[in-house]
């Protein structure tokens, strides 16, 4: 095995991601939010000791059959501090240089739990652990591809499954609309710049995830289309001209990456990224949010969610800060 070298900027990274989907090898791709940097490897060379991922069939992570407790405390930012870059944010949406911006902070975290345990036991349809970097534990995929079908699933909008009514509440939610059809119409766009025969094949359905302490209840969308048969020796291009991630940006996205740089409390670095991995034929891939971020002072959660002019400030305070939890029974 061999030590795991970041590249360090995009044009590498593409190259190597063509080359390896050329050549039909199966690899790794963990890619930053604005695709600048990140790692592609083949995956028979990833040491376990330094990286761990689990998609939907397929992982290289050990089995744990004991019970993990432990305590994890955040500090949330205050509702001041959040309230001034939500301030900033709605002036930018009324100049009409945004119509959604997804508006994140890094809140402290005290976890007395290794983030490689973390990643062990939480339960996600995506994992990612990076030594003494990160651990992800994602609900979201972001492109998968099957034969020349390229499909994309974002989410948007979550509300507590606890809430009388939830379902009818978040379905209804004139806010939650408007959000999750700008989106979904991004994102139809974003795949029609590599595919034909893009359509929206699900609208606005629910699906609920596991919380430590809760279930949530969160709305996505299904929109595919068809790629050219020899799509492979182009997955780094493909992914050049997908990202940034529309659901974890907003629109249209090149206003609204400089909206956020100005207003968020962090580099999101390879927060909202995404990660994935390509078998040789198939590839799968997710949106790197639910985050914890280990840095020389400690450890950081990420979250947020979008910001309409029909936001309420209180509320989407409240929904970034309960996202923060590490999904173990």
């Amino acid at each position: 095995m061999v030590h795991l070298f970041m590249i360090q900027n995009q044009k590498d990274c593409i190259s190597q991601m063509n080359l390896f989907g050329k050549k039909r090898i199966p690899f790794l791709f963990v890619l930053d939010f604005e695709f600048a940097f990140g790692y592609v490897i083949p995956l028979a060379e990833i040491d376990k000791n330094q990286c761990l991922y689990h998609l939907p069939g397929t992982s290289n992570a050990p089995k744990s059959d004991k019970t993990l407790f432990f305590n994890l405390k955040p500090t949330p930012i205050r509702f001041d501090t959040y309230l001034l870059a939500f301030h900033k944010v709605q002036v930018e949406l009324q100049k009409g240089n945004s119509f959604l911006t997804n508006l994140t902070f890094e809140t402290p975290l005290k976890c007395d739990a290794d983030l490689r345990d973390i990643f062990l036991h939480s339960h996600a349809k995506y994992k990612l652990w990076m030594k003494d970097q990160f651990v992800i534990f994602s609900p979201e995929s972001f492109v998968t591809i099957d034969k020349n079908v390229i499909s994309t699933h974002p989410m948007k909008g979550t509300i507590d499954a606890r809430l009388p009514d939830a379902e009818n509440l978040i379905r209804n939610s004139e806010k939650e609309k408007a959000e999750h059809y700008t989106i979904v119409d991004l994102l139809r766009n974003d795949l029609s710049k590599i595919a034909k025969n893009v359509e929206v094949s699900r609208l606005r359905y629910v699906e609920k995830i596991s919380a430590k302490n809760q279930e949530l209840l969160q709305v996505s969308s299904e929109i595919r289309g068809i790629l050219p048969d020899q799509w492979h020796p182009n997955i780094g291009d493909i992914f050049k001209k997908l990202l940034p991630a529309g659901s974890v940006t907003g629109a249209p996205k090149p206003q609204t990456v400089q909206i956020i740089k100005s207003v968020e409390n962090h580099q999101r670095n390879f927060y909202t990224g995404v990660f994935g991995i390509f078998d040789g034929e198939k590839l799968d891939s997710a949106v790197m949010i639910r985050f914890i971020n280990q840095k020389d002072n400690g450890l950081f959660y990420k979250s947020g969610g979008g910001i309409t002019h029909l936001s309420d400030a209180r509320n989407e305070y409240e929904e970034m800060n309960q996202k923060i939890y590490v999904p173990i029974s």
